[in-house]
């Protein structure tokens, strides 16, 4: 064998094994690429000229298209703030990429502060599910996700976690144009079904002006003061007034989560059934 062979020998194996190496470092190579292809067949269906299975049938081809100029994106109107119940980022990772699952987000923040984008703005993750706030009863289709690295018991929110969210929150809500009582909980939409994010600084977010809070000094509601009605109207689902209520309390009380007002909750509700109106 040549000097050049047994030089390129042992070069062309280190190349092979650096290349190598570089693939396998990055465990979620094989769901980055599913989630490109992914991307590729929405951009080919939105491209679609006219749009693929968008006829209505009892038109009996008496429907066309006609292309307009007015048009854009479609926008997150909504953020909704989740923990993931789990016990690390690494974790969460995971269960986001695995089909079975069927639920994502659209940032993961861990405890360290660190954010992992994990699907477009413009595109809808599953995150939300089933629910209600206000009207909306498809929030994933209106909202971005953002999920907290917690276990939802006995985790703290670390500052550097809190400031990067902050720091999200803001770039989102100047982007999208989100309005400030827009920034909610999974719980505040799924009062049935979720209990996420526990123990969160909702003031602290407030204060910052993502989501609202009640003021210092809280007036008396009148005697007829309608509790249900107003709980209706800042967006929780009464169906399961008991759900609604401790959902209410977890986000703006924070203790005694019974499904009971008491007068002191009615103060709080009072005040921010108000700034709801």
């Amino acid at each position: 064998m040549s000097l050049s062979k047994k030089v390129f020998k042992p070069f062309f194996l280190l190349a092979f094994a650096l290349l190598f190496s570089n693939c396998s470092s990055n465990k979620y190579a094989a769901t980055n690429k599913t989630y490109k292809h992914m991307a590729k067949d929405f951009a080919a269906n939105i491209k679609a000229f006219p749009p693929n299975g968008q006829t209505i049938d009892s038109l009996n081809n008496e429907q066309s298209f006609v292309g307009s100029i007015n048009m854009g994106m479609r926008k997150p109107n909504y953020v909704i703030i989740h923990h993931t119940a789990q016990n690390s980022t690494d974790e969460t990772l995971r269960t986001f990429t695995i089909a079975r699952t069927a639920v994502s987000a659209h940032y993961v923040i861990g405890r360290d502060g660190k954010v992992v984008q994990m699907v477009n703005d413009f595109l809808r993750a599953q995150h939300a599910g089933l629910g209600k706030w206000g009207t909306v009863t498809d929030m994933n289709s209106i909202s971005i996700g953002i999920e907290l690295d917690n276990n939802g018991t006995t985790d703290p929110w670390p500052d550097a976690q809190i400031n990067s969210l902050c720091s999200l929150l803001a770039t989102l809500k100047k982007k999208y144009g989100i309005p400030t009582a827009n920034f909610i909980g999974h719980a505040d939409y799924a009062p049935s079904r979720k209990p996420d994010p526990h123990n969160f600084p909702w003031k602290t977010l407030a204060k910052r002006g993502f989501g609202l809070w009640y003021d210092d000094v809280l007036q008396m509601p009148p005697a007829d003061f309608d509790t249900t009605a107003a709980l209706r109207i800042i967006g929780y689902d009464v169906k399961n007034l008991g759900a609604a209520i401790i959902a209410f309390k977890r986000h703006f009380v924070g203790t005694d989560l019974t499904p009971t007002l008491t007068d002191p909750d009615k103060l709080i509700l009072y005040n921010l059934y108000k700034k709801y109106m």
